[in-house]
């Protein structure tokens, strides 16, 4: 029996691409507007075991079905969309952007007669510093304030077992603050916390629980509590520095 995933050389993944954008222009022709790899395959840093995600483009009244599916050897993801969809998901701000936006910024074209992806490059960067402050106050309301008032519940209650994943999404909370804050998008999930410690802004306390996730060392509770209230702090005031207020003085309605 065939183990899942299966490993796949470049080669081979670049067959597959061929093959599904032959089958997409035999299917749609004149439709397409344009067809592109994004990912890790976009990034240059694929591996055996790597999908494959493309961008398939059509004119506008012209809809074309995605799909996610698996096929042999294959993890195939086909994110399709109409042209003006394409440029209005490249220039959307939210706090998915640093994890999103190199699926637009980074695509290698298989089939662009217009070079349509190198007008959708740009957009990503092109996003406003105010448009950025309103995801990153908005996203610590939603996220990051949640998050430590249930690690604050779990800790005075003693259901300790949470305080590992409290930690770990408190520490990827902040690591999407931290791209937004920076206006820099990261290669990979898998390498988002090594990306945001190198980057030049972001609140005092980050980086030790950061490496502490990364270690996987999460045994002792009361150290890793300690360290998300540290980050806590740390992030109130790297908030204050930029200039973004999260909380009101009067009520909103």
């Amino acid at each position: 029996m065939l183990a899942y995933p299966a490993p796949t050389t470049r080669d081979e993944k670049f067959e597959m691409i061929e093959h599904v954008k032959n089958r997409m222009l035999q299917l749609h022709g004149d439709k397409i507007v344009a067809i592109g790899v994004y990912g890790s395959i976009g990034f240059e840093k694929e591996g055996a075991y790597s999908d494959i995600e493309m961008h398939i483009v059509s004119e506008d009244g012209y809809e074309i079905e995605g799909h996610e599916f698996i096929y042999g050897k294959f993890k195939m993801e086909l994110d399709t969309s109409q042209r003006s969809e394409l440029l209005e998901r490249a220039s959307e701000v939210s706090d998915n952007w640093p994890v999103k936006a190199g699926s637009f910024v980074h695509i290698k074209p298989v089939y662009d007669p217009s070079g349509f992806f190198e007008e959708v490059k740009r957009l990503p960067m092109e996003v406003s510093k105010n448009a950025i402050r309103d995801v990153m106050r908005e996203f610590m309301i939603w996220e990051p304030y949640e998050t430590m008032g249930k690690m604050r519940n779990n800790y005075e209650s003693e259901n300790l077992d949470y305080i590992p994943v409290g930690a770990r999404d408190f520490a990827w909370q902040t690591a999407k603050l931290i791209g937004l804050a920076n206006r820099q998008y990261y290669t990979t999930r898998a390498r988002t916390f090594e990306e945001s410690l190198r980057m030049e802004s972001k609140p005092k306390g980050y980086d030790a629980l950061a490496l502490k996730v990364m270690s996987g060392d999460m045994g002792d509770r009361a150290e890793l509590y300690e360290l998300c209230e540290d980050l806590w702090t740390g992030l109130n005031v790297w908030f204050e520095e930029l200039g973004i207020e999260y909380r009101v003085e009067e009520m909103p309605f």
